[in-house]
């Protein structure tokens, strides 16, 4: 396909065109041959990907037009979770917490107090709603399109947000198809996406990346780590002094904190009473496997430990 935009002659434009030697025309034109997945195929999520002013954002208007997702605008008076239309709350936080924004105490501040990555976040989610919405009145899958996708966060963010919403896109809970358009060529494996559309070349590749590896190392700590996380938690940022700690370190980073408690009149018997990711890492899955690594440490001594918590995320891994 072709696209066109016109130019408009001016005295600097024809100095331009004579400084350079190009060309003037009354319209400039670029032709884009590319190939993409039919809609019939079978796959969940694609990306585009290639340097700037590759063409990306137009191929991708080109094959899915209105599905694309355009600035989106937030009103500066109000919370975020108030402003999801006639989605119900249920829906809007199980697809904050799916794509990694699961703090409440951040859900009910307006979308100009929160983090670049946080609002990106928010961006995203809008963005499948708005797909999801359009299930009912379609027989196929409806595709979301997110342009720029982790442009504006830093990699660390931009790999965890892309570990987030591949886990929400297969696990079906949201019934539409997802395609992300970025510079960056980082996020391919941990989309694991089914295809990927290099502009840089103009090759379609079909084939399912595979997610990195991902280790989280578990040292016991003392009091002091939890003054990094306290903020974060969405209860109270107090912790008992009798408290046993456990920091989870990624890629040498700080990222999860958990901390338990002994239950009164039993010795062998502990209570989780702070589990808290650092937003930058959550939809990662990192906080459940900290939780896990640490009932096991307890497990091997003959211990036994309890969770109770109302957090979404926390109760849906449960079940």
């Amino acid at each position: 396909f072709a696209v066109s935009c016109p130019v408009h002659e001016s005295f600097r434009v024809q100095q331009v065109c004579g400084m350079f030697d190009v060309p003037l025309a009354h319209r400039h034109q670029h032709l884009f041959t590319v190939e993409l997945p039919a809609a019939e195929e079978s796959w969940d999520i694609g990306l585009i990907v290639g340097p700037s002013g590759s063409g990306k954002s137009t191929v991708a208007r080109e094959a899915w037009g209105a599905a694309v997702g355009r600035a989106i605008r937030w009103p500066t008076q109000r919370a975020v979770i108030d402003c999801f239309g006639k989605t119900s709350t249920r829906q809007i936080v199980a697809t904050l917490t799916a794509v990694g924004f699961s703090s409440p105490p951040d859900w009910i501040k307006p979308y100009r107090a929160l983090s670049t990555g946080q609002q990106m976040r928010c961006d995203l989610a809008r963005t499948l709603l708005t797909a999801h919405a359009k299930q009912s009145a379609r027989r196929d899958r409806p595709t979301a399109v997110f342009d720029e996708f982790t442009s504006v966060v830093d990699r660390n963010v931009a790999r965890a947000c892309s570990t987030a919403v591949a886990k929400t896109i297969r696990s079906g809970r949201l019934a539409c198809r997802f395609v992300a358009v970025t510079c960056h060529y980082d996020v391919a494996e941990w989309l694991e996406a089914d295809w990927v559309l290099d502009m840089a070349t103009g090759q379609l590749t079909r084939r399912r990346l595979r997610r990195p590896q991902l280790e989280l190392a578990i040292y016991r700590c003392d009091l002091a780590a939890w003054r990094l996380f306290a903020r974060h938690h969405y209860l109270s940022g107090r912790l008992n002094r009798s408290a046993q700690c456990y920091l989870g370190l990624w890629r040498s980073e700080p990222t999860v904190f958990c901390a338990t408690l002994q239950l009164i009149g039993q010795r062998r018997r502990r209570r989780f009473t702070r589990i808290v990711t650092l937003p930058d890492y959550q939809g990662m899955g990192l906080g459940m496997r900290m939780v896990e690594g640490v009932a096991e440490l307890y497990r091997q001594r003959g211990e036994r430990v309890n969770v109770t918590s109302s957090h979404p995320a926390l109760m849906g891994h449960c079940q």
